[in-house]
């Protein structure tokens, strides 16, 4: 039987109180566990943010969204894993009911598309201002 192929999207919170490169090690960590089990498509880091609530005593947590594709067994071990280290403060994986890979590309050539009519935008706009003056001329 054939694997079925999802998308999914994990955030993870790790503890800032341990140091900068206890952040680090984590987040190459699970990053790197991902990687070996699934496709990736997105890794943002998110960076130092102050959270909704505290979470025991500590304002503050290290935020991390990796959007990756793979089957459906890795993402509850990966939750598993998550709950098992001390240094992750919360983690949450959702399944997406979209392609992420197809929707990166779509974005990413929507984006492409937007800059090259932006650069044709003045042109434009000049031949529009040249237009009305030269109206003019032929009306006299």
């Amino acid at each position: 039987m054939e694997k079925v192929i999802n998308s999914y999207e994990s955030l993870f919170i790790v503890n800032v109180t341990k140091g900068d490169e206890v952040v680090e090690a984590t987040v190459n960590k699970f990053v790197s566990l991902i990687e070996a089990n699934a496709e990736i498509v997105d890794v943002a880091k998110w960076g130092k943010r102050r959270l909704a609530y505290a979470i025991d005593d500590m304002p503050e947590g290290y935020y991390v969204v990796v959007t990756y594709k793979t089957s459906g067994e890795f993402p509850s071990e990966f939750e598993r894993l998550c709950n098992i280290d001390e240094t992750v403060m919360r983690s949450m994986t959702l399944k997406l009911e979209y392609d992420a890979a197809a929707k990166k590309a779509a974005k990413a050539a929507t984006k492409a598309a937007d800059e090259t009519v932006a650069e044709e935008a003045p042109a434009v706009e000049e031949a529009v201002e040249e237009a009305p003056a030269a109206e003019a001329t032929d009306a006299e």
